[in-house]
């Protein structure tokens, strides 16, 4: 159990791919808190995947609100492992796009991914170890019609991930983000839209959320000690094409 002695944190930890970092993080030894808006069944899934394997327990928070992303840094105590995985998809073309729901989108997938960070990292720094992974999307480095404000959010991290690996890495903290296909999981046909995924899904095989969350694990573990900076695709070969 590698991760024996770790604190991690994975945002979005309730359900789809999260979920399943959560309980591959506590099979590793590893203390984990997984955060997410619905409060039942956020303690649902923590009390189930403690009773698989380990200790992991819930806290409710909206990361679209600062008060919130403030709240869950302050009960989640120091960590050694921050997953950024929360995220909100709404779909549209740029031309229906409505200035509320791209403006949450941002609030949740860039600002709070950010501030999270920034809360967070500090204690990491002081401990001169810890890993964080961003979870970013395919369409971050591709284009999808119809999913342009969401893949600017995901670039955005892709961007996020380069520069705190050069401003965290000296003092032992290393960044990563993935790259996943859409996988038909959690939220992902909701707010995808069944046709926009069933359009990805038509050109690449098809993932679990499983083979993501071991790519997630990969990088948050010392396995990928010499590993910072770095996109890892998972995609099929999505970004070769």
């Amino acid at each position: 159990m590698e991760l024996e002695g770790h604190v991690a944190l994975v945002a979005g930890g309730s359900a789809g791919i999260g979920a399943h970092v959560a309980r591959l993080l506590v099979r590793e030894g590893a203390q984990v808190i997984i955060s997410g808006r619905d409060t039942e069944r956020g303690k649902g899934a923590a009390a189930k995947i403690a009773g698989e394997s380990g200790d992991v327990r819930f806290i409710a928070a909206d990361l679209g609100d600062l008060h919130s992303i403030q709240n869950l840094a302050d009960q989640s105590g120091e960590v050694d492992i921050l997953v950024n995985n929360a995220a909100g998809a709404p779909t549209g073309l740029t031309a229906d796009q409505d200035v509320a729901s791209f403006q949450n989108m941002f609030d949740t997938n860039v600002r709070a991914t950010y501030f999270l960070t920034e809360l967070l990292a500090p204690a990491m720094l002081a401990k001169g170890r810890g890993s964080i992974v961003n979870v970013a999307a395919m369409g971050a480095s591709m284009g999808v019609a119809g999913a342009s404000g969401y893949s600017a959010t995901r670039a955005a991290l892709m961007s996020l991930t380069r520069t705190w690996a050069a401003e965290f890495g000296p003092q032992g903290v290393r960044v990563n983000s993935v790259t996943p296909a859409p996988v038909r999981s959690g939220s992902a046909g909701v707010e995808w839209g069944e046709a926009l995924v069933g359009d990805l899904h038509g050109r690449e095989p098809t993932a679990g959320a499983q083979e993501i969350a071991e790519a997630i694990l990969f990088l948050a573990s010392p396995r990928a000690r010499y590993v910072t900076g770095s996109t890892l695709a998972v995609d099929s070969g999505a970004a070769a094409t």
